[in-house]
């Protein structure tokens, strides 16, 4: 078995989809059919991303598939406005949207999605929801894994503040988009641009009528595993 094949079993213990997996990571949909073993930027990859898996485990197949004990500490970062009004306590549903139709929906274009899960935080503003972050758009601030509560936003000409960071799905000419951005006034009239945290990623411009779903980051979660 080689270390691909480790990994699939990995999966499915945990119950992840392969196409999660790519995903999160980074990683071309067809890398799992690869029987042969992967380099070791892939594997440090992974070994970063999920680490819990036994190094030697994965690399080589000697002992077990999980580290014994990882102790877990979450940190909370709270993008509060001034006009925003705290809740002592409020139950916020977490969603594992993978597509951008889950997403329509989620914002209230079709079906109800059923959230995995409910988030009790006290003392945060109004939240409508909590997603995963997928992708390094927005690294170091976000990373792949994360957890986003949102604000949904409506009447988008008026109530965009510019500036802040926006979930925005985007359908222009039949091209679908869902990015965690920050949203910023372009020179163009009608567009707005998406600008990413990661320098590598180039900022993006769309009409502000493509933009068919909006919601307002309002705090983020990142669970840091230590050895």
């Amino acid at each position: 078995m080689g270390a691909t094949e480790r990994v699939k079993e990995y999966l499915d213990f945990k119950g992840v989809s392969k196409y999660k997996f790519c995903q999160d990571l980074g990683f071309s949909n067809k890398f799992l059919d690869n029987s042969s073993n992967m380099g070791t930027d892939k594997a440090g990859k992974i070994l970063h991303y999920y680490p819990e898996i036994n190094s030697e485990w994965l690399l080589t197949g000697n002992g077990n598939m999980l580290k014994s004990e990882i102790p877990k500490e979450r940190s909370l970062s709270v993008r509060k406005l001034k006009t925003d009004r705290i809740l002592d306590n409020q139950d916020i549903p977490l969603y594992d949207v993978q597509v951008a139709a889950g997403v329509v929906d989620l914002f209230g274009g079709g079906e109800k999605q059923i959230p995995v899960d409910y988030i009790r935080i006290p003392k945060l503003p109004k939240c409508d929801g909590a997603l995963y972050v997928t992708g390094d758009s927005m690294y170091p601030l976000l990373k792949s894994g994360d957890i986003v509560m949102y604000k949904e936003i409506y009447n988008l000409e008026h109530n965009i503040i510019w500036g802040e960071m926006y979930l925005s799905y985007i359908n222009n000419d039949g091209n679908e988009y869902f990015f965690t951005k920050f949203l910023k006034k372009s020179d163009r009239e009608g567009y707005v641009q998406f600008v990413s945290q990661n320098q590598h990623h180039q900022t993006i411009e769309f009409p502000i009528t493509s933009i068919k779903a909006l919601a307002l980051v309002k705090a983020s979660i990142r669970i840091n595993s230590q050895l």
